[in-house]
């Protein structure tokens, strides 16, 4: 059965993407952690990140430094955070996380934005790539 994640790739699922490309995809995280949190993901389903093959794995650190460089211009923040969790879909997925205080990093502090906001935020950080 296809992942969450497979089902806003194949757009069966909206999304507030930022960019993608052949093999990966980006979005705004929909519970975030701070305003810009994002996801990538690599198109190919893969529950694991260890188990990806090593060019889908590299190239999906490329493909986040990418996004996170653009989030940086976008978002207001002290760093952008990296973390692999993983637990709550079975897809690979690298959350980006801008950073200003360590609650940020959490997953228990969590931001609103409307769908709009979210929007709005998604092309502004597309636009920075």
């Amino acid at each position: 059965m296809a992942s969450i994640f497979t089902k806003i790739i194949k757009g069966e699922i909206p999304s507030h993407k930022i960019t993608e490309d052949e093999n990966f995809y980006a979005f705004l995280d929909v519970n975030p952690n701070a305003k810009g949190h994002t996801l990538c993901i690599p198109k190919k389903e893969v529950d694991q990140l260890f188990d990806l093959d090593e060019a889908t794995y590299q190239g999906l650190f490329e493909f986040s430094r990418k996004v996170a460089d653009a989030l940086k211009k976008t978002v207001p923040c002290k760093r952008v955070g990296l973390s692999v969790i993983g637990l709550e879909v079975p897809h690979v997925h690298v959350h980006l996380i801008p950073l200003n205080e360590m609650k940020d990093a959490t997953f228990s502090h969590k931001v609103s934005l409307t769908t709009e906001e979210m929007d709005k935020l998604a092309g502004e950080i597309a636009a920075n790539l």
